[in-house]
């Protein structure tokens, strides 16, 4: 009983951490001329991946290295595949063209990229500061560039926008329009996150456990899904409000951070000893992680939006892969018709839908 009343106090927690986190991000947007996309990509993005950075080092300090890159891993499938997913099937997402021309294409040469890195079984502290450094470059030039972008439409925007704008910014009411309160309300919100995921992680483990599940289908599955609740939490937020783009940046931003921050920083704590990549990682995750990132190039191409279609199709997969990391967990007999039915119906299905809705976008 206790630990059902700390899932349900962590849910309670994301859901008010989200709303709050979100609320303050807006708002801090308008006020430095940033755009919410880039707030989206940068500040929430790095609130809601601090859940993975914590468990990841906590997970290194304790020895269990191998569940620092399955965090990271099952993170990322989660986002992409059940968050965004899930946000477009309650709202239809609007895909910001800088998402398309250049978050989206980074996003998959970071996930390459730490492919690449754990092809030997191992990630090395020089591996994770060479991530964290990419961070520090990244997270720079996407700040200098909204800045860049917010002078110049400034610089040629008529005085009805101007206004416009500071009606955006008094809109919920002149407290949240200071800077106080905007830092206020993130910093609540983030700790709410934090908090709540930890709650929530905690008791979810502990029924995983019961069941039998291992640590490794745990990492990649209960506690992937649960530090990512605050993506959850805050992307539908995001989208329920209108923030769109801040919905969709979350997600994308997510996934760079959680590689290049998450794993960096645990790589860098990990120190001579390295990260280990288990085995069951480089033969099936790691590549699932991969074809995630690469599917999300032809859905972001398509008219500039994420149907509710394309929602489905995610969320759908990310349901598949769950089931299949159940069945080969239990050696179960169905484990073999199940994988039989994705690689020779499901799969080659959504590829042709896909390449049909490229080629309908750019007629």
């Amino acid at each position: 009983m206790f630990h059902l009343f700390l899932f349900v106090a962590g849910l309670v927690c994301l859901v008010l951490g989200a709303n709050w986190l979100v609320r303050g991000a807006s708002k801090l947007a308008l006020s430095f001329g940033i755009s919410p996309l880039v707030v989206g990509l940068t500040i929430v993005a790095l609130g809601t991946s601090a859940p993975e950075i914590a468990v990841s080092v906590a997970s290194v300090l304790e020895g269990k290295t191998d569940m620092a890159v399955g965090n990271v891993v099952g993170s990322n499938i989660f986002n992409v595949l059940f968050v965004l997913g899930l946000s477009a099937l309650i709202v239809p997402l609007t895909v910001h063209r800088q998402l398309i021309r250049q978050e989206v294409p980074i996003m998959f040469g970071v996930t390459l990229l730490m492919v690449l890195m754990a092809m030997d079984g191992q990630l090395q502290a020089w591996e994770g500061g060479v991530l964290v450094a990419l961070l520090v470059v990244y997270t720079s030039f996407l700040v200098v560039q909204s800045r860049r972008e917010s002078a110049a439409a400034k610089a040629t925007a008529a005085a009805p926008e101007t206004i416009d704008a500071e009606l955006q910014a008094s809109h919920l009411g002149a407290w949240d329009a200071k800077l106080p309160a905007q830092l206020a309300l993130m910093a609540v919100g983030l700790a709410l996150l934090v908090l709540g995921s930890d709650w929530l992680v905690t008791a979810a483990v502990v029924f995983a456990k019961a069941l039998g599940v291992s640590d490794v289908v745990i990492a990649l599955t209960i506690v992937a899904a649960g530090t990512s609740m605050p993506e959850v939490a805050t992307s539908i937020a995001a989208a329920l409000k209108g923030e769109r783009d801040m919905a969709v940046g979350n997600v994308v931003g997510s996934c760079i951070f959680n590689i290049l921050g998450c794993l960096g920083i645990s790589g860098l704590v990990a120190g001579g000893v390295g990260l280990a990549v288990p085995p069951s990682l480089l033969a099936f995750d790691l590549w699932v992680l991969l074809a995630v990132a690469l599917a999300c190039l032809p859905m972001f191409i398509t008219g500039g939006e994420i149907a509710r279609w394309e929602g489905g199709i995610f969320a759908g997969y990310y349901v598949a892969y769950v089931s299949y990391l159940i069945l080969a967990a239990q050696q179960h007999q169905a484990l073999g018709a199940f994988s039989s039915v994705m690689l020779s119906f499901v799969v080659p299905l959504t590829v042709i839908t896909l390449v049909v809705s490229v080629v309908r976008g750019r007629a």
